[in-house]
């Protein structure tokens, strides 16, 4: 298994002729990609106030990438979801066994960009919900894929919404993707926040997230926003 760790550590070149020797599927060429169809079963929002989502699908560097780059979404967090806030640390994570996924919690405007909306764009671009425990380079069930919902009607869109996507044949293997409940969200180390765009040039993101990105602008060009400075302020 080549963990992104390795891609870190290699030259531009030599890592892009590493992932090309490897099992890992290579990103997908823009003729391949599909746009998904939208979710039968939605809910439109008029109430004011953002909302929150949170996904897992692999690495969280390039889902969190993916959902910075769609209008209506006001602010990701990389961060882990499914374990104990004891075991909530990138560390521990990587070994597989504290029950955490990688994810990425999403506070976007329902009257811009709707939940379902955010499926849509989840499942046409930011992975293959059919890989089971991993995604690309990268295995472990840190690395599933999951949809933790934040209420009954997140749950009925997004379990709606696969067998939608299952019903219509959309994928060729059976979509393993998880709709569980969120019961707490734990925000990443500093280090892997917008890394992304701290990154472009890291080979990982080149060959594995960026493609994703550039999916996104061409199947979603409605709901792509470009690069924006993103702004922090801690109080102390």
């Amino acid at each position: 298994m080549i963990r992104r760790t390795v891609f870190q550590a290699l030259p531009l070149a030599a890592a892009l002729m590493l992932a090309g020797l490897t099992a890992c599927k290579p990103a997908a060429a823009a003729s391949d990609v599909v746009k998904l169809p939208a979710p039968t079963v939605d809910t439109v929002k008029t109430a004011q106030g953002d909302e929150t989502a949170v996904l897992a699908g692999g690495c969280f560097w390039g889902i969190e990438a993916v959902f910075e780059h769609v209008k209506g979404v006001h602010k990701v967090v990389a961060g882990y979801s499914g374990g104990n806030a004891d075991t909530a640390s990138y560390e521990q994570v990587s070994d597989g066994g504290t029950g955490h996924a990688e994810s990425v919690r999403i506070q976007f405007d329902p009257k811009q960009v709707s939940y379902g909306s955010l499926l849509q764009v989840f499942f046409s671009v930011a992975l293959d919900p059919t890989e089971l425990n991993r995604q690309g380079p990268d295995s472990g069930t840190q690395y599933r894929s999951v949809i933790f919902y934040g209420n009954d009607d997140q749950k009925k869109i997004a379990t709606s919404y696969i067998a939608q996507l299952t019903a219509a044949k959309s994928f060729p293997a059976p979509i393993v993707t998880q709709v569980v409940p969120l019961k707490a969200f734990y925000p990443a180390e500093a280090y892997h926040q917008h890394y992304f765009s701290e990154h472009p040039d890291n080979p990982y993101i080149v060959y594995n997230d960026a493609p994703k990105v550039a999916h996104l602008k061409q199947l979603f060009p409605a709901l792509y926003q470009p690069d924006r400075q993103v702004v922090e302020v801690q109080l102390h």
